[in-house]
């Protein structure tokens, strides 16, 4: 069965919750609202929505620590927006967890694009597979390295036969660049394809899409261990991008 399309708002200005409430509705969501980070929390917790939209500069729990409350208790899509356009803003809101950031003032219809996009990439759901699952899962489902393995199907991430949990950006990064080998994956064809528009003709990448890339890389090495400067699996091209180790 198709996936309920909920979505949750989470805004504390009336005004511009009324207005993403109406996009979102007309994108065919049932959409519910919340005025604050704490019931915005509550709200995904309650209704398990397949995205989140998220303001930054909130009363209390401010947008960054309210998407990291949503992302340890659900895989919802989360778009953060913001009138703050600095690029800091930006990789803090990708490092909390979120999917992509809008500026303030946005386009509607740019909104429901970037949505679109993001709807076209699988989810990474929150919580352990069965080993049942695991234990069927086709054998070419695998991507494996050096020790490390990644299943396509059921998006599970092996290290030595230990679990790590990956946000959905860092598991898609790993996919492509396990299934890409020793080919060097550019920083701009990252982009596009965490964008869902690789093939598509919206193809421009600007520095802040390369150096989110960035962030996204760095935070993976974190997890899964490894030395940027002794790479035991992915290794940096210097000015290009990233491929696997030899």
């Amino acid at each position: 069965m198709e996936e309920p399309r909920v979505a949750v708002v989470i805004e504390d200005e009336d005004d511009i919750r009324s207005l993403l409430s109406v996009v979102l509705a007309q994108a065919g969501f049932e959409v519910h609202g919340a005025a604050d980070g704490a019931e915005g929390v509550e709200l995904v917790r309650e209704h398990s929505p397949l995205v989140t939209t998220l303001d930054v500069n909130m009363p209390g729990m401010d947008g960054f620590e309210t998407a990291k409350r949503i992302r340890a208790l659900s895989s919802t899509y989360i778009v953060m927006l913001s009138a703050r356009t600095e690029e800091i803003d930006a990789l803090q809101g990708l490092e909390a967890g979120a999917d992509d950031y809008v500026a303030k003032p946005f386009r509607p219809r740019e909104l429901r694009a970037r949505i679109d996009a993001m709807l076209r990439r699988p989810r990474h759901h929150v919580g352990a597979e069965s080993a049942t699952s695991a234990a069927s899962t086709d054998a070419d489902a695998w991507l494996e390295h050096r020790g490390l393995r990644l299943n396509v199907d059921t998006r599970i991430v092996e290290v030595d036969e230990a679990g790590v949990e990956l946000t959905r950006s860092e598991f898609d990064l790993l996919a492509d660049l396990l299934a890409a080998g020793r080919r060097v994956r550019a920083k701009s064809d990252l982009a596009l394809m965490l964008r869902g528009d690789a093939f598509g003709a919206n193809s421009y990448v600007s520095d802040s899409d390369a150096r989110a890339i960035e962030v996204h890389m760095a935070n993976l090495r974190r997890k899964l261990g490894e030395s940027p400067a002794q790479p035991r699996w992915i290794e940096t091209v210097r000015g290009v991008g990233y491929r696997l180790t030899a």
